[in-house]
């Protein structure tokens, strides 16, 4: 989508920041197939139900769906298979202990090529309330009509 010093976004999570209080971000690789480099590279990905769990000590992305490539043949990828993430030890160790407290998620909030290889950015979410989503709303209503106000005193 958009070209920001070598990085293309390819898709956005915007509902995780709706529905959890994003804390850390860390930049992870994916072990992908080559269908689905090329089904990224089109833009057939959806985040919206993606996050990540660990698993005897690795990270992996569940429920990320990677549509199929169309030209793909009998090898083409399964949609909604579990993707192993790449980060480094002391990332993988940092995210462990964090993700443990009660209330914590680890969400992916973007994904992008960057230098032309696949990664996704994993966010450290607290779980907002009901009444935490309204105060939000609220707010961004609020700037909203402020920012009309002050473009219409221009």
């Amino acid at each position: 989508m958009a070209d920001e010093g070598g990085i293309k976004i390819i898709t956005d999570n915007r509902k995780a920041f709706h529905n959890y209080f994003i804390e850390d971000r860390y930049e992870a690789g994916m072990v992908l197939k080559g269908t689905e480099v090329k089904s990224l590279r089109e833009g057939k990905v959806n985040l919206r139900d993606a996050y990540a769990i660990f698993k005897s000590g690795e990270m992996f992305l569940i429920n990320c769906h990677i549509g199929a490539y169309e030209q793909g043949n009998i090898a083409n990828h399964e949609p909604l298979r579990t993707r192993k993430l790449l980060l480094n030890r002391s990332e993988l160790a940092k995210l462990w202990t964090k993700s443990e407290i009660k209330g914590y998620n680890l969400i992916p909030t973007k994904m992008y090529f960057k230098a032309g290889i696949a990664k996704v950015e994993i966010a450290l979410g607290r779980s907002k309330k009901a009444f935490d989503k309204r105060q939000s709303t609220k707010e961004k209503e609020e700037k909203r009509s402020l920012d009309r106000v002050k473009r219409n005193n221009r």
